[in-house]
Parts: structure tokens; C-alpha cells; sequence
């Protein structure tokens, strides 16, 4: 491959991937033309992208983009796609990894000699991080009901230690009405009838 093309390339690559942090990598194994086409269009589906990358060419770019992953890392050795989409790596681990299990089309991406669809790994914030992490880390919306979660418990604690004395309070007054009520009631002289 000449330079200017593996230029062209990484420049595509670049524009391609700006600005994105969170990735899973796969690599494919005697994929079939029907079992990449199922698996793309369901990705796609779910707004998920997928690009097939040169190696060589991905360590450059990702280098240049602050993506820490080591030379040696698994993530480049055999055939690496990329895949990315979804409002975290969390979300995106998910919906591969739903689609991979998929019943209708598990036979496209198993076989009896194992995966065709292999995932290497994931890219949280530019960091690796193994596929089981990236899946059990919280999505965006879980992670911002936690932190408002976390907002609003000290105010509902605030409220809850301002309701209870009032509360009190108000009954001790009801418990004061009533005795003066009863008081009343026996103190007042009973109004003959008039006849």
C-alpha cells in the first residue's frame, strides 16, 4: 500500500472516529457475506457504527487521539472492527452483546468450530477496559439518576427533619383543643327547656 493512500486512510479514519472516546473492538472469524450484513444492519438499527480498520494504521491514529491502548495489546492482533454509537460504552457493550446472543441469529455468528464474532475488548474515555467492565458499568441516564438521586436524599432528609417536629406539634396543639373543648362542654350550664 503506497503512503498517500495509507495517508488517505488515516485522514478518513480520523474525521471518521473525532471525538470518539467509547469503543468496543471486535475481530471476525470466516464471517459469512450474510452473517457481516445481519450484524451491521442490526447495529445500524440500534445506532451503532462499525468500520473494519488496519491495524498498523488504527495504532497511528489512535496515538494522535489520546486513545491509551499499547502497541502489545491484544486489540491488534487478527482483524479489528470497531465499533461505536449510543450514549456510552456501557449502552453500546450492551447492544453488541445482545446482538451477538440473539436467538434468530446466533447461527450467523456461531459455528461448531466457535465465534465468528469475537470481541477483543472495550475503549471507555479513551482508556481500555475489558467487554465484562464496559457492561457492567451504568449508562448515561442510570448514571445521572444516581446523581440526582444523590442530589435530592440530604434535601429529603432536610424535609423529613422539618416535618416531624411540626407534626408533632400540631398534634399536641389538637390534644390541647380538644381537653379545652371537653372543658367547655362540662363547664356550660345545661339549658333547660323552654315550656
Amino acid at each position: 500500500m503506497s503512503k498517500v493512500i495509507k495517508q488517505m486512510e488515516m485522514n478518513d479514519m480520523r474525521r471518521t472516529l473525532d471525538g470518539v472516546r467509547d469503543l468496543v473492538v471486535l475481530t471476525t472469524n470466516k464471517l459469512s457475506a450474510q452473517g457481516e450484513y445481519t450484524f451491521r444492519a442490526a447495529m445500524r438499527r440500534k445506532g451503532v457504527r462499525l468500520k473494519a480498520v488496519k491495524n498498523t494504521l488504527a495504532r497511528r491514529v489512535f496515538k494522535e487521539m489520546n486513545l491509551t491502548i499499547p502497541d502489545d495489546s491484544p486489540f491488534w492482533q487478527r482483524q479489528t472492527v470497531l465499533a461505536w454509537g449510543g450514549d456510552s460504552v456501557a449502552q453500546l457493550s450492551k447492544e453488541v452483546d445482545a446482538e451477538l446472543k440473539n436467538p434468530k441469529t446466533i447461527g450467523l455468528y456461531k459455528s461448531k468450530e466457535g465465534e465468528k464474532i469475537i470481541v477483543k475488548g472495550a475503549v471507555a474515555d479513551g482508556s481500555p477496559v475489558t467487554f465484562e467492565q464496559a457492561k457492567a458499568m451504568p449508562t448515561r441516564a442510570e448514571l445521572l439518576s444516581q446523581i440526582l438521586g444523590m442530589i435530592l436524599s440530604p434535601g429529603a432528609q432536610v424535609a423529613g427533619c422539618l416535618e416531624g417536629p411540626a407534626k408533632m406539634l400540631a398534634a399536641c396543639v389538637k390534644s390541647v383543643e380538644e381537653k379545652l373543648e371537653k372543658a367547655d362542654e362540662a363547664a356550660a350550664p345545661a339549658v333547660a327547656p323552654a315550656g
